[in-house]
C-alpha cells in the first residue's frame, strides 16, 4: 500500500460545520456566527487564534455554506499587486447585486499598512467579504480602518475531547489509515505534542505511523504508545518553528520564567527565540504585556522601560536588538512582582457582567445643560482639589455596589505605601484599614 501524497491534515479537512471540531461557542448549534450564516449573512471578519484550530477550514466552510466564490491569498507570498488582481477577479465574478466573493487572507498580520489599505475600498463596497486569519492580536497588527469594518472572532486551542474526536476520525475514516492494523494504547504523548493544534496532531500521527510501518514492514501491527511516539518525534520536538510547532511552548516558558524571577531560564528561552528567528517585535510586545500584568504597581517603571525597549527594538532590528531584549528581560525578571492591576480589572469586569449597567451616581454626572442641572446632575459634587490634601470622601460607585473593594494592594514595598495611603484616605469604607 503506497503512502498518500496528500498530507493527513488535508485529507481530514472537514467540509461542513457539522464535521467541524471545536469552537462550539462560535459555530455550535445556536452560536453567534452560526446564526448569522443560517440567516444568509456573512460579515467581513478576522479569525484570531493559534495555529491548527481551524481558521482556514472555517473560512472555506463559510463560503461553501453561502455558495460564495472563494479566493485565497497568503500574506507571506502576496503583495499589493496580487491583492488588487484578486479584487479585480472577484469584482468580475459578481452579477448585479449579488454578495461579493470571500477573500481569505492567511497571516494577515504580515501585510504592511499599504497592503491592508488596498483592501479597504473593496470591503467597503462589498466587492469582497474579507476573512483574515491571524495568530497575532489584531488590535496591534491590523490597521484601524480595516479592523473597524470587520468582526473579530477569537478561536481557542482545541481541548482533549476535541483531539480524541479527531484521532478517532483519522483512524476510522481516512482511507489509508483505516486499512492499516493500528492499535493506540496511549494517547498522552500525541496530545501533549499537538498542544491543541489539529494540524500538529495529524502530522505527528502520520509521521509516527509511517515510521513504524517502515520499521516493521508491510502487514505488521502498529502499536502507538507514549514511548514510540516520543522516540519518533524527539527530533521534531527539539526544534523551534516561529510559524507554529514549539512557538507557543517557548514563549510560554519565557513568560513564566520572567514571572518566576529566574534570570537564567528567562535568558535561555530568549536565546531560543533569537536563534529560531523570532521577530524581535513579537518578543518586545509580550514583554510590555508582562510588565503590566506581572510587575505592575510593584515597579511602575517596568512598563515605561518595556515600551522604550519595544521602540528601540523596532528602530534597531537584528542582531543588536537581542541586547536590548536581554536588558529589558533581566530588568523585568529582577523586578518585584505584583498582579494587583491585572486582578483588579478582572474583578471589575466580573462585577460589570454580573450586575449589568448600573446607573452613574447623580453627583458625578456631567451637567452641560440647565435641564440636567435641574434634574440633579452634578449636585453636591465635591471637588477634591478644594480640600486639604487634595482629598475628600465622595461616592463614586453606583449605589448597589458602594463599598465594593476591587483593588487589593500587593505585598511589596511600593504597594504597602499605597495601602497606607488608601487606609488614611478611605478609613473603614473599603476595608483597607483591616488586615486580611
Amino acid at each position: 500500500m503506497n503512502t498518500p501524497a496528500t498530507p493527513l491534515a488535508e485529507r481530514m479537512r472537514p467540509r461542513t460545520l457539522d464535521d467541524y471540531v471545536g469552537q462550539e461557542e462560535l459555530v455550535g448549534p445556536g452560536a453567534s456566527l452560526r446564526r448569522l450564516l443560517e440567516a444568509g449573512t456573512l460579515p467581513s471578519m478576522i479569525l484570531w487564534g493559534p495555529p491548527g484550530v481551524g481558521k482556514t477550514t472555517l473560512a472555506r466552510i463559510l463560503a461553501n455554506m453561502l455558495e460564495r466564490p472563494f479566493y485565497s491569498l497568503s500574506a507571506v507570498h502576496s503583495g499589493v499587486k496580487e491583492v488588487r488582481e484578486m479584487i479585480e477577479k472577484a469584482d468580475k465574478s459578481r452579477f448585479f447585486n449579488t454578495p461579493g466573493a470571500v477573500l481569505f487572507i492567511d497571516e494577515i498580520h504580515r501585510f504592511s499598512k499599504s497592503q491592508q489599505d488596498s483592501l479597504l475600498g473593496a470591503v467597503e463596497e462589498g466587492v469582497i467579504t474579507l476573512v483574515g486569519a491571524t495568530t497575532e492580536n489584531p488590535s496591534f497588527e491590523v490597521i484601524s480602518p480595516l479592523l473597524s469594518r470587520c468582526q473579530v472572532y477569537v478561536l481557542k486551542p482545541l481541548e482533549q475531547h476535541h483531539l480524541e474526536t479527531l484521532l478517532e476520525r483519522a483512524l476510522t475514516r481516512d482511507a489509508y489509515l483505516k486499512e492499516l492494523d493500528i492499535e493506540v494504547r496511549e494517547r498522552e504523548a500525541l496530545f501533549r505534542y499537538s498542544g491543541g493544534d489539529a494540524r500538529k496532531l495529524f502530522n505527528a500521527l502520520e509521521l509516527v505511523v509511517d515510521a513504524e510501518r517502515a520499521r516493521l514492514g508491510e502487514g505488521k501491527k502498529i502499536i502507538l504508545d507514549n514511548a514510540t511516539v516520543t522516540r519518533h518525534l524527539q527530533e521534531r520536538l527539539s526544534t523551534y518553528d516561529k510559524q507554529g510547532e514549539m512557538h507557543y511552548d517557548i514563549i510560554s516558558a519565557f513568560i513564566k520564567s520572567v514571572r518566576g524571577s529566574d534570570p537564567n531560564a528567562a535568558v535561555y528561552w530568549l536565546a531560543r527565540m533569537v536563534e529560531g528567528g523570532e521577530k524581535p517585535e513579537f518578543i518586545a510586545r509580550r514583554l510590555i504585556i508582562l510588565a503590566a500584568e506581572d510587575i505592575g504597581l510593584a515597579n511602575p517603571n517596568a512598563l515605561l522601560l518595556a515600551q522604550s525597549a519595544f521602540d528601540a527594538v523596532h528602530q534597531v532590528g537584528w542582531p543588536e536588538a537581542r541586547i536590548i531584549l536581554s536588558e529589558i528581560t533581566l530588568y523585568l525578571v529582577t523586578s518585584p512582582k505584583s498582579n494587583s492591576a491585572y486582578m483588579a480589572i478582572n474583578r471589575a469586569q466580573e462585577t460589570v457582567r454580573k450586575e449589568g449597567d448600573l446607573p452613574v451616581p447623580l453627583n458625578i454626572r456631567n451637567a452641560p445643560t440647565r435641564l440636567m442641572e435641574q434634574l440633579g446632575y452634578g449636585k453636591d459634587y465635591k471637588y477634591a482639589h478644594g480640600y486639604e490634601g487634595n482629598f475628600v470622601e465622595e461616592e463614586f460607585l453606583p449605589e448597589k455596589i458602594r463599598g465594593l473593594r476591587l483593588y487589593e494592594p500587593g505585598n511589596n514595598p511600593r504597594e504597602k505605601e499605597i495601602a497606607e495611603r488608601l487606609k488614611r484616605w478611605w478609613k473603614g469604607k473599603y476595608g483597607y484599614d483591616k488586615k486580611e
